[in-house]
């Protein structure tokens, strides 16, 4: 990826990576960009998560975008998806979403999705990067009536409800359903959302104060969710992320169930109603091997993309498929949406459950998960440059692969989002699985450790 975009948009530390005067020069440069060739002035639609630099980093932008002619919707508070499903609906020419999803309140992060709801092809965003650090385009500086003006949607989080109840058949009367929001964007449209379809929803951690976003809860902190379930006897729990792009399940009896698990059981859903075009399913190289085998099983067709939702929506477009998704719960139903949407997933699958009268921790059970243990390794910017030449990590993963052979494998890659090396490894072997990749983790550590 370029210099400023990963693989999920512009990330960093707020006031420090992520700087106002970054924020105003990539609004400049993607109304310069995306404006290109149109007949009028340019709208772009904004939303933000809950974190406390969500406000100056939107104004940063909107200063930045007004100052070259372009017009601003202000979303407000809003899930990632719902940006991209509104700047269709509001006919705006691009929109961005200001959030980090699943990391920590500190950093922040700039998503631009173009005016047909699909995140932007590397060529654009390095075409923005060339203007804000290479200066390759200088903006217009319009006066008077040509600077751009700000207009408040105050029907965004209604207009997305609304689109999210228009994808499912049924009500979820009687089903009593946990939500967890992470004290981000899913604050604002769960309860209302599960409250219209029916659902007895009990919400927590919905109460959002800027520095509170994925502390100890949601889908990377699910331990607070799968007690409240069992101890409240509920059908099942639902854990957003941040921006509420993705989202894990826990079953009535408090386990864990992964977006590999939630891919197995709305795949099948989906194959019944005719639904799963090709009868194939993209997922990333990070897939359980159990997902491969259930696909087997199943006379399914499963595609292995590189990790990063951006990889699986290039193979659902190319192969014109209309399900896939992470493990991490960020999964696409390419019919209803442009990007992962955890929302909409969360009440894909429980229209499922209530059609078919099972519990969850029976749906889930035609997918066993291999054995599969992640490490996330902290290293610096310079480090994660180091892991692609550096001989003794190189010697270690083949050592690694060599150990666990046909019945196992082990991955490892920078994060496309956070200052990490993740390691993960998997096989029928556990104790294998643990040994081989604690020794790869410990190099790494070695070598390039932060």
């Amino acid at each position: 990826m370029g210099r400023l975009f990963g693989t999920d948009g512009v990330r960093g530390i707020a006031n420090q990576e992520l700087t106002c005067e970054l924020a105003m020069g990539i609004g400049r440069a993607a109304a310069l960009v995306l404006a290109k060739g149109g007949r009028r002035r340019p709208v772009f639609v904004i939303g933000a998560d809950t974190r406390i630099s969500s406000d100056m980093l939107g104004a940063a932008l909107t200063a930045g975008l007004c100052s070259v002619g372009a017009d601003v919707i202000q979303l407000g508070v809003i899930p990632t998806p719902a940006v991209a499903f509104l700047v269709g609906k509001y006919k705006a020419d691009a929109g961005i979403m200001i959030s980090a999803s699943h990391n920590p309140a500190p950093f922040n992060g700039i998503k631009i999705f173009s005016g047909d709801g699909y995140k932007l092809p590397d060529a654009l965003e390095e075409e923005i990067e060339s203007i804000v650090l290479d200066h390759a385009a200088t903006p217009p500086a319009p006066i008077g009536d040509e600077i751009g003006k700000v207009t408040v949607a105050a029907s965004a989080a209604k207009d997305y409800i609304d689109h999210l109840k228009s994808t499912v058949l049924y009500a979820l009367d009687g089903m009593k359903i946990a939500v967890d929001c992470a004290n981000g964007a899913a604050a604002v449209t769960a309860a209302r959302l599960f409250q219209e379809l029916n659902a007895d929803v009990h919400i927590l951690h919905d109460t959002p104060n800027g520095i509170n976003i994925n502390d100890g809860c949601g889908s990377t902190h699910i331990e607070s969710l799968s007690q409240y379930v069992v101890e409240h006897q509920m059908d099942l729990g639902v854990a957003f992320d941040g921006d509420a792009d993705r989202c894990l399940c826990v079953d009535e009896n408090g386990e864990l169930v992964d977006g590999d698990q939630m891919m197995a059981i709305c795949s099948l859903d989906l194959k019944e109603r005719g639904k799963l075009s090709g009868n194939t399913v993209v997922g990333t190289i990070l897939t359980n091997f159990g997902f491969t085998k259930f696909c087997e099983d199943n006379e399914l067709k499963f595609i292995a993309t590189k990790v990063g939702d951006r990889f699986v929506l290039e193979e659902l477009l190319l192969g014109e498929y209309a399900f896939g998704g992470e493990q991490s719960g960020h999964i696409i139903f390419r019919d209803f949406a442009t990007t992962g949407d955890g929302q909409l997933t969360a009440i894909q699958l429980i229209s499922y459950i209530k059609r078919s009268g099972a519990k969850l921790s029976q749906l889930s059970s035609v997918m066993k998960r291999y054995p599969q243990l992640s490490i996330n390794l902290a290293v610096s910017a310079e480090g994660k440059l180091q892991f692609y030449t550096n001989a003794k990590i190189k010697s270690a993963i083949n050592t690694a692969k060599k150990a666990l052979g046909k019945s196992g494998r082990i991955v490892v890659r920078p994060s496309g989002t956070e200052p990490l090396i993740r390691v993960m490894a998997e096989g029928s072997d556990d104790a294998l699985v643990r040994e081989q990749a604690e020794a790869v983790a410990a190099v790494i550590r070695e070598q390039i450790g932060n």
